[in-house]
């Protein structure tokens, strides 16, 4: 199994609620946002767009009065709301606590409550820890890559899925903030040790770049916060010219749209990036000018590229910018509108879907790459670049 950040997993979902990751990459519980005016595009499990409710204003008020009623009637808004969006067909629909919704506003930002590790569970069903961010709790500790998680608060995580382990560390059952304590039981060689960490508010990196010893930039996006539009365009600006250009979105699950757009104009100079209906009303995104046309340009993606992620590369794809190289994308194309019900949760309903700019609808379907990766894809991204000429 593929390493996971263990900050980004999303939390355990409520019964009736499609608690989906942001950004598996990104980030917290709840569908991958996208910053469209009001609404979001959000990631989750495969499904196809006929799927989608079919009148989502009256699907809103349906949910809106549930909530009121049982208000009104001293029983819990946020259930009534709950059992209303299970109702509505929308597999999409989603209801957050205030308190859940501030988190993912908070996540969105790039900040996280935890102690800062990495992990993978590996085929022997152990958990490895992966990497350790520095300044972090974990990494005042001295807890290492390479260190075996053998437990939280006393529960053996061996043969536990990755997702379970992330509940267990960010204390989910108990909604621990920063501050709280937890105990990990850790193995490096034949050492074994107890060390209670103290969580903590940290901040994530959600664009990282390297540079390849033949001086190609590796870019990579695991999530879409705010920032990275920009963050991307300046890696582009300093990455050496003549040479080409990575950019890494395996495992991207969304984040804010406006930012994907962003980092879609650090490589266009100008134009569509795709099109989106509200209830049925057709609206466009575009690139900003200015965008290195020139660099060549590999876009790696898999099956765990979704979302804004998947606009962002069907957007190189179609405008001939970039060679994908991969497996097919996820396929979640839709956006959600958020609203807040009488107890101050937000309930979120697919209001509509998003097209690449060759019309290509992604939801249900994914984006197929190019051309496929076997073994390591960075290598096969890299040997691609060396047959690809200037792009303008």
């Amino acid at each position: 199994m593929p390493g996971r950040d263990l900050f980004c997993q999303p939390r355990r979902p409520r019964a009736g609620a499609t608690l989906t990751l942001v950004f598996a990459g990104v980030l917290v519980a709840g569908a991958a946002t996208g910053s469209l005016p009001g609404a979001r595009s959000g990631a989750g499990e495969r499904k196809s767009s006929t799927e989608t409710v079919r009148s989502a204003p009256a699907a809103q008020e349906q949910v809106t009065r549930a909530a009121a009623e049982a208000m009104a009637a001293g029983k819990s808004p946020m259930e009534a709301a709950e059992r209303a969006v299970s109702r509505s067909g929308d597999r999409w629909g989603a209801v957050y606590s205030p308190g859940d919704y501030q988190e993912f506003q908070e996540a969105l930002d790039g900040q996280y409550t935890g102690v800062g590790l990495w992990a993978r569970r590996e085929r022997d069903g152990r958990i490895d820890v992966t990497k350790v961010q520095t300044g972090s709790p974990a990494a005042d500790a001295g807890i290492r890559a390479g260190d075996r998680l053998r437990s939280v608060d006393g529960e053996k995580t061996d043969g536990l899925p990755v997702t379970e382990v992330v509940s267990l560390l960010r204390g989910d059952a108990d909604d621990a903030p920063a501050g709280t304590p937890v105990t990990l039981g850790l193995q490096r060689g034949d050492r074994q040790w107890t060390r209670t960490l103290r969580r903590a508010r940290l901040s994530t990196d959600s664009v990282t770049v390297r540079r390849l010893a033949g001086g190609v930039t590796v870019i990579r996006i695991s999530a879409f916060t705010r920032g990275a539009g920009d963050q991307v365009r300046a890696a582009v600006r300093r990455s050496p010219a003549g040479q080409g250009v990575i950019l890494d979105l395996r495992g991207n699950s969304g984040g804010l749209v406006t930012e994907a757009v962003g980092a879609a104009s650090a490589f266009l100079d100008g134009g569509l990036v795709a099109t989106y209906d509200v209830d049925g009303e057709q609206r466009a995104l575009h690139a900003e000018p200015g965008g290195d046309t020139t660099k060549p340009l590999v876009t790696l993606v898999d099956g765990g590229t979704m979302s804004a992620a998947e606009l962002l590369t069907g957007a190189l794809q179609d405008r001939g910018r970039a060679v994908v190289v991969g497996s097919r994308t996820f396929g979640k194309g839709s956006v959600q509108m958020p609203s807040r019900l009488p107890d101050g949760s937000v309930a979120e309903l697919t209001v509509g879907h998003y097209r690449t700019p060759a019309g290509r609808a992604v939801d249900g379907r994914g984006i197929t790459p190019d051309l496929p990766a076997d073994g390591d894809a960075v290598k096969r991204a890299e040997t691609v670049l060396t047959g690809l000429g200037d792009p303008s």
